[in-house]
């Protein structure tokens, strides 16, 4: 297996997780408990960034074209 597809795998993975958190989360009805997944899932969103900067920077990963500013502002405005 190549570099390129461990890290593929690895941040598939990774954001297989984050979504399982949200979802955990979002049931949890003891506070600690709920500060501790959001404490992981930060941790692991931070991991993801940096693998996901490093996999950019080998050509492993290609990024969609970047939003202009009044395509975030809409989204933006759906949301609010």
């Amino acid at each position: 297996m190549q570099d390129k597809d461990m890290v593929n795998d690895v941040l598939s993975m990774i954001n297989s997780s984050l979504t399982g958190y949200a979802n955990v989360i979002a049931q949890t009805a003891n506070p600690q408990l709920r500060q501790t997944i959001q404490q992981i899932r930060d941790n692991d969103e931070r991991f993801q960034y940096d693998l996901f900067k490093l996999a950019e920077q080998k050509g492993y990963y290609q990024p969609a074209q970047a939003a202009s500013q009044s395509d975030i502002q809409q989204v933006r405005s759906q949301f609010s």
